[in-house]
């Protein structure tokens, strides 16, 4: 179960609850959350799709603490790609 609140502007708390519970701070810049988006879709929804795209690939104690989304990229290239695909779906 992923829970994402928001904090304050760009930045959210996002609980994992699975094996354990994790806890995790996103932001989320506003220029990516357009390119990703096109504005369509809540923020919060695509910090839930990006955790459901990071839970298939690895365990929440592997997702980092805190993190810009934007960084999802530089270890999964395929993020942006299918995370558009997820959202027109």
């Amino acid at each position: 179960m992923i829970t994402v609140k928001l904090i304050k502007e760009s930045d959210f708390e996002v609980m994992v609850e699975s094996n354990s519970i994790t806890h995790h701070q996103v932001h989320v810049s506003n220029d990516f959350y357009k390119l990703l988006t096109d504005g369509k879709f809540s923020c919060e929804y695509l910090i839930q799709a990006s955790f459901e795209f990071l839970l298939e690939r690895e365990s929440n104690n592997s997702i980092l603490s805190q993190f810009d989304l934007k960084v999802i990229s530089h270890y999964f290239p395929e993020y942006e790609k299918e995370i558009k695909k997820r959202l027109k779906a």
